[in-house]
């Protein structure tokens, strides 16, 4: 399991999840957070990462957006928007098929969605989605459109087929997070400390789940689980079905978690129990991962932890198992 971090201070953070194994016990094993690198990538704060197999991505308010190869920790350059403006989010288009990704889709703060080939890096448009700046994106797993939300208090969709937007709906308030959910039947948006559960097919609110402070982050487990994490310094599983709590990480980070990831934990193929493992950055500097397993406990411990010393704004993550074949293709 690979994971990227970048942060206020324009770093961009490294690191690989590892097993350790316990010199007192043969059998038993740990995991570590190994970094793989660190340096000043950008050279304003780094607003958005984004992950692949070992294609990795970070955007920033310098109007760039900087690719890097896990397998070789090597920065591959940079790329520009069409017109010089913030990068907000980004979010890699992955085949089923595939292990390294067919597209990267960059959100901007002038309105703009734009889509570009991944092999190589090329720009092949930009499209008007919003009035005003992007908050969040997310791709569909077809892989045939993306939802946004925007500072204008209105939600997009893209149809990446035909490269125009196709729908665009007033929503009243102003939404900071959008996700699909891993089957594509359901996305989330977010909304303060509000979360809505909508069915992807026309938009219809199927629940609304409300947590207790303002929800900074989120990411899709299986099972229409998802997990968030925000201003209460906690981890959240909400289980979309039923519209209530599954398990909380209680107080998982000393200040605000900026970034939640899942991640499978299996490097094998073999069948586990419990098969995720659920990693979080918080704004103290503080990378974890969890074993969800834990969550029903009264004190959660992690199970690793790299701390950076820089304020922490966004994580992303790939698979072990995932890396492991890109690593296999692209030579590492």
């Amino acid at each position: 399991m690979s994971l990227i971090a970048g942060s206020y201070e324009k770093f961009i953070w490294g690191y690989r999840l590892k097993p350790l194994k316990d010199s007192s016990s043969s059998s038993s094993s740990t995991l570590t957070l190994t970094q793989l690198f660190s340096y000043p990538s950008h050279l304003a704060p780094i607003t958005t990462v984004a992950v692949s197999g070992t294609a990795a991505a970070s955007g920033s308010t310098d109007d760039t957006i900087h690719l890097y190869d896990l397998s070789s920790s090597a920065s591959l350059g940079a790329l520009h928007l069409q017109d010089s403006t913030s990068v907000t989010s980004l979010a890699f288009y992955t085949p089923p098929n595939l292990s390294v990704p067919r597209n990267l889709l960059a959100a901007s703060a002038d309105g703009f969605v734009s889509i570009f080939d991944a092999d190589p890096f090329v720009l092949l448009k930009s499209i008007k989605a919003h009035k005003k700046g992007v908050n969040d994106l997310t791709v569909h797993p077809s892989g045939k459109l993306a939802l946004s939300v925007g500072r204008d208090e209105c939600l997009a969709m893209v149809n990446l087929v035909r490269g125009r937007r196709s729908f665009y709906h007033k929503l009243g308030k102003e939404a900071s997070l959008i996700k699909f959910d891993l089957s594509g039947d359901k996305f989330f948006m977010v909304t303060e400390e509000k979360i809505g559960v909508h069915q992807a097919e026309d938009a219809k609110l199927l629940c609304e789940l409300e947590g207790n402070k303002r929800v900074l982050c989120a990411a899709p487990g299986a099972n229409g689980v998802l997990l968030s994490g925000g201003e209460d310094r906690s981890i959240t599983a909400w289980d979309t079905n039923s519209g209530k709590v599954a398990y909380c990480i209680g107080d998982a980070h000393s200040a605000r978690v900026k970034g939640v990831v899942v991640l499978t934990k299996n490097d094998s193929g073999d069948a586990v129990d419990d098969p995720y493992l659920v990693a979080s950055a918080s704004s103290d500097g503080a990378i974890r991962v969890w074993d969800v397993r834990m969550a029903v406990k009264e004190k959660s411990i992690p199970l690793a932890e790299a701390k950076t010393n820089s304020r922490l704004t966004c994580l992303a993550g790939s698979s072990i198992k995932l890396c492991v074949l890109s690593n296999q293709l692209i030579g590492g």
